[in-house]
């Protein structure tokens, strides 16, 4: 359970700078000028962010509610947290891409083009590629 928490407290600082800089966004002069979908996609992603923050906070309070006893069901559901925080915080950081794009460049289907490319990285690298390599049972680990 502790291996648990320690790795939500690894991702958790990240996600908290890029949640400041996503909210500082709304209050510059420069968010108004942003296209209503661009602004949209920002405010959702926001949200997806919140989502993820929130699910990678749920490990520590859990444990800490059950005055530090881990149970199997604690570590099934905060295994669950973590791995569920991660989709929301891929589709948050892909639509902070496509505001951020859309800014720059005032195009449509290139900021598309740099949300899609960005959503399928983080699947790529944190959904397709750990399962092509399963960790086997009595493998020593590096």
């Amino acid at each position: 359970m502790r291996d648990i928490i320690e790795e939500a407290r690894c991702i958790l600082p990240g996600l908290q700078a890029v949640f400041g800089f996503q909210t500082i966004a709304v209050f510059n002069e420069r968010f108004n000028d942003l296209a209503p979908y661009a602004q949209a996609c920002h405010m959702v992603g926001l949200a997806l962010m919140v989502i993820a923050m929130a699910l990678l906070m749920t490990p520590a309070v859990y444990y800490r509610a059950q005055h530090g006893y881990a149970t199997s069901l604690m570590v099934k559901v905060s295994r669950g947290a973590i791995r569920g925080a991660l989709m929301p915080l891929a589709l948050g950081l892909s639509l902070d891409m496509l505001t951020v794009v859309s800014l720059a460049t005032d195009m449509l289907s290139l900021s598309i083009a740099a949300a899609v490319a960005s959503l399928l990285l983080f699947v790529g690298l944190w959904y397709l590629i750990p399962r092509r390599d399963p960790i086997q049972v009595g493998e020593p680990q590096s």
